[in-house]
């Protein structure tokens, strides 16, 4: 089980329908699971696990 590593939140907005009706939606976070080099699972967002790929690459 990979424990979720950020401080992120979902973000919420409007839909506009055509009619200007407003219904409220949430726009969820792309969570990626991420093994770091010590072995422990972690959810990140794509982001924050592009950096740790490229910081595991260059070390």
């Amino acid at each position: 089980m990979a424990i979720k590593a950020t401080g992120k939140k979902p973000l919420f907005g409007n839909r506009r329908s055509h009619a200007l009706n407003a219904t409220r939606h949430m726009q969820k976070l792309n969570l990626q699971n991420v093994t770091l080099e010590d072995g422990t699972k972690i959810k990140v967002t794509t982001r924050e696990a592009k950096k740790y790929r490229k910081d595991m690459k260059e070390a």
